[in-house]
C-alpha cells in the first residue's frame, strides 16, 4: 500500500469517526429511553472506530510528526481570535515545510 493510500484510509476512517461521535453527541444531549438501542449501536460504532484507526496507526508508525501540531492551545487561541481553524493547519503545515526546506539545505551543504 502506498504511503499516499495509508493517509487517505487513515483520513476516511477519522472522518467517520467524528461524525459518529457528531451523530453521538446528538443522542445524548436530547436522550429518551427509546433511542437506547441507537445509543447502543453508536457506542459499538464508536469502538469499531478506535479499531479501525489503530490499524492505520500500526501502518504509519515510521511518520514523525511536527510537536506544533498537537499544541491544541495554539489552535483555541486563534479559534478565539475568529480566524479559521482550517487556515492555522494551512500555516502549520507552511512551516514545516519551510523547516524540511531549511533542515535539506543544512544537509546538502554539509555533504560538500
Amino acid at each position: 500500500m502506498a504511503m499516499a493510500e495509508k493517509f487517505d484510509s487513515l483520513e476516511e476512517h477519522l472522518e467517520k469517526f467524528v461524525e459518529n461521535i457528531r451523530q453521538l453527541g446528538i443522542i445524548v444531549s436530547d436522550f429518551q429511553p427509546s433511542s437506547q438501542a441507537g445509543l447502543n449501536q453508536k457506542l459499538n460504532f464508536m469502538v469499531t472506530g478506535l479499531q479501525d484507526i489503530d490499524k492505520c496507526r500500526q501502518q504509519l508508525h515510521d511518520i514523525s510528526v511536527p510537536l506544533e501540531v498537537f499544541d491544541i492551545f495554539s489552535i483555541f487561541r486563534y479559534i478565539d481570535q475568529g480566524r479559521n481553524p482550517q487556515l492555522y493547519t494551512k500555516e502549520c503545515l507552511e512551516r514545516a515545510l519551510a523547516k524540511n526546506e531549511q533542515v535539506k539545505g543544512k544537509i546538502d551543504t554539509m555533504k560538500l
